[in-house]
């Protein structure tokens, strides 16, 4: 009989990427199988108005050909009776914490990369089982506890798991190890490899690389003229190879950001300044829960043609204030968009992120004895909020029946790449109580 020390290297790692399958949709018909199960569902913004896009569907939409990014009016034509659900954010994260839940269970080493993704460490975790016995275990008690399908990648490296998790769709298990690279991957396309986008694919194919098997044994002076340090990286991944590790820490945020989908084309200057500052509002919002405080402001602007810009400015000292954001919003704005020309989305994301404590600001006379006074105007607003919710206070510059006032509303805004249910919250601590 093997053992089970047999299934894992003597040196190199066993890492496994679980993935949710159709995430939000799947929790609805979790919680509301009678509703839900098997139907063609769409999660969309804008149901009411029929002006909003997919943001995902069930597997049941999937095979009718409704499509993520597909506009609801698009889809409504495809299939009249798809069902359309507003998303409910509060309901995704609770999901999303019990399922992480279950995977702190295996293993401590774990890096959460999205609301419905996850990279899991086992090489320690011998205890459990081989790591196809832990897949199983994992894959099942998701489905038993939480009622949810999910896929899973086991491999010896991140890049492998995850290509691994995306080959057998819903609820499967694909193991790959770097011999299988040749006779898997190389007869595919560039693009086929995670990591590799429609440009950069383009440009391989202009260079005459046009297969993952031909990228594996590109001339390494070839690839690092036209990419950079890039080349080499390349060439690794279609070998197979990723040295990077599982990070279990919740790292501070690279950057906090919001953007909103409007239901028209906007033009009128008055209407999009209310739209940034409902968004600076929520980001400010999200930096000071998490003690943070940023030096760079970044604006993203997109047109009806989905032309998409963004513009950035760095502040002579970092900040925590709404009124900063917004009025550098603004600015940016003003200056790098013609007056009249329509707008269809905004967004904010603030950068250069660094923690509050570790700040040093340096401030003039005039801002130094403001400045206790807006962290007190700050600390009671957010006391107020947090206790009687986003609306308890408003300026009239705030109140409006675009999306950007729903961004206060997290039942039905935000992101999969939104971890803040998941920062400052150390799930494993919470196994056992």
């Amino acid at each position: 009989m093997v053992s089970v020390e047999h299934h894992y290297p003597k040196q190199g790692r066993v890492i496994l990427h679980i993935d949710m399958n159709a995430f939000y949709c799947s929790v609805h018909e979790a919680v509301e199988p009678d509703l839900y199960k098997g139907k063609p569902l769409a999660v969309a913004g804008s149901v009411e108005l029929r002006k909003g896009i997919v943001v995902t569907s069930s597997y049941a939409a999937r095979k009718l050909g409704i499509k993520t990014g597909m506009q609801v009016r698009q889809a409504l034509k495809i299939c009249p009776d798809l069902i359309l659900i507003k998303p409910d954010f509060d309901l995704y994260r609770n999901f999303s914490r019990r399922f992480m839940q279950i995977v702190y269970g295996y293993s401590p080493m774990v890096e959460s990369m999205s609301i419905d993704e996850c990279f899991v460490d086992i090489t320690g975790s011998k205890q459990f089982g081989t790591p196809l016995d832990i897949a199983n275990s994992i894959q099942g008690r998701i489905l038993q506890e939480l009622k949810l399908p999910c896929s899973i990648g086991v491999a010896p490296n991140k890049l492998l798991a995850k290509m691994g998790s995306d080959m057998k769709k819903p609820n499967g298990i694909t193991v790959l190890r770097l011999r299988d690279v040749p006779t898997v991957f190389w007869d595919k396309p560039c693009q086929y490899l995670y990591g590799i986008g429609k440009k950069t694919a383009e440009k391989l194919t202009r260079l005459g690389i046009l297969t993952l098997g031909q990228l594996a044994i590109a001339d390494d002076a070839l690839l690092s003229k036209h990419f950079g340090v890039m080349g080499a990286h390349l060439k690794r991944s279609a070998n197979g190879i990723d040295p990077s590790v599982v990070n279990p820490e919740q790292e501070q945020s690279k950057s906090i950001g919001h953007t909103t989908t409007l239901p028209r084309d906007y033009t009128d200057r008055t209407e999009i300044h209310r739209v940034l500052l409902n968004l600076a509002d929520q980001v400010a919002r999200r930096l000071r829960k998490q003690e943070l405080m940023t030096s760079t402001i970044q604006i993203t602007i997109r047109d009806p043609d989905m032309r998409t810009i963004t513009r950035s400015l760095t502040l002579p000292t970092p900040t925590e204030h709404m009124d900063d954001i917004y009025r550098t919003s603004c600015q940016l704005y003003d200056h790098q968009w013609e007056d009249g020309n329509p707008v269809r989305l905004l967004g904010i994301t603030l950068q250069n992120l660094i923690a509050k404590e570790e700040s040093y600001v340096q401030l003039d006379l005039f801002d130094y004895e403001k400045q206790p006074r807006r962290e007190n105007l700050n600390r009671v607003m957010d006391g107020l909020r947090d206790k009687f919710g986003e609306g308890v206070i408003l300026t009239a510059g705030m109140m409006s029946d675009d999306p950007s006032a729903l961004i206060r509303n997290h039942k039905v805004r935000g992101t999969s790449l939104q971890m803040d249910h998941l920062r400052n919250n150390p799930l494993h601590k919470d196994i056992g109580e």
